[in-house]
């Protein structure tokens, strides 16, 4: 099986590691990297890792494509990026490991010239014939209106394809009524659409609930320290991580979305699909970098997790045509 995942906006992300981080003050930076990045590019990386047929797309600037191109050959990821004029940006990530914090610092990156997204789309059209489940992540760059985000999850449907879509503010409103098969969505995220009214777990139950009843075949709400909701119309789990020492919280949701994925292309059970889901995640908060470890790690890691049934009895959903 094929899987595509498309970046609108990717960045170079240049962290920078800097222990007891202080703002307004100088800060000794003990050491320094700089990866290929973007929220569809840590999925792709990601599944790659795992062993899975990846195709990254999207937008990338023509001036500095060479650490995504050394990147994608050493993961074998196709490149199908459309190049745009201009430089992609770059998003400056501040790890304090002694605090275990990060601070993000991103750029808006490239609006895209006139032709661009026609190009891309003629890309994913291509895509479309051979791959099955397609990722979209990420923020959209200046000057790519929301409704792209609806028009490139309906045209995939009528690939009869699988979308999964992790955006946020108006391209997550605008995304959610075009029914892709998956969302993953923060407490954040949902608060910024009036999805999340209140506090606590059931809160977070009652959203995802209606996130399938949207017609989202799987809805899964991120909670950070306190896990994660997945739910599937049926079905309504809770799993929680054990604790860790987290190096980097960048690429910690990507990880998700990429382990939700393998799972669901394996035909694994909802709650097999949590704990690989969390299991990556948490591989992802201990490296700096979209990087998983040997599977027998991830195995290890997804039998630590404690996965329990919020509610079982969740109104169906009308299943749709993916």
């Amino acid at each position: 099986m094929k899987i595509a995942t498309i970046t609108l906006n990717p960045a170079i992300d240049q962290t920078v590691f800097v222990d007891h981080f202080q703002p307004n003050t100088v800060n000794r930076a003990r050491a320094m990297q700089r990866d290929a990045g973007g929220k569809g590019v840590n999925v792709a990386s990601f599944l790659a890792d795992f062993g899975l047929n990846v195709t990254a797309t999207g937008l990338l600037g023509a001036e500095n494509p060479h650490i995504f191109e050394r990147h994608f050959a050493a993961k074998r990821i196709a490149d199908r990026f459309v190049r745009v004029p201009g430089a992609t940006r770059i998003g400056v990530k501040i790890v304090d490991e002694a605090n275990q914090q990060t601070t993000d610092i991103n750029l808006p990156g490239l609006p895209p010239p006139p032709g661009a997204l026609d190009a891309l789309l003629a890309v994913i059209d291509e895509l479309a014939v051979d791959h099955e489940w397609f990722v979209l992540a990420g923020k959209l760059p200046p000057g790519v209106p929301v409704e792209f985000v609806p028009e490139v999850v309906a045209r995939l449907r009528r690939y009869h394809r699988s979308v999964a879509l992790d955006v946020s503010g108006p391209a997550l409103a605008a995304g959610l009524p075009a029914q892709p098969a998956l969302v993953k969505p923060n407490l954040d995220e949902l608060r910024q659409i009036d999805l999340l009214s209140g506090e606590g777990l059931e809160a977070v139950a009652t959203a995802a609930r209606r996130i399938n009843q949207m017609g989202v075949a799987l809805a899964i709400v991120s909670m950070g320290a306190q896990g994660a909701i997945f739910s599937d119309g049926t079905a309504l789990l809770h799993a929680v991580p054990p604790p860790v020492t987290v190096k980097s919280t960048v690429g910690a949701g990507d990880a998700m979305v990429a382990g939700t994925i393998a799972g669901l292309v394996e035909g694994l059970t909802l709650e097999e699909i949590a704990r690989r889901a969390t299991a990556f995640s948490l591989a992802a908060l201990g490296s700096i970098g979209a990087h998983l470890p040997p599977r027998a790690e991830l195995v290890a890691l997804a039998a630590k997790v404690v996965v329990t049934t919020v509610d079982p009895v969740v109104t169906p959903v009308t299943p749709v045509d993916q």
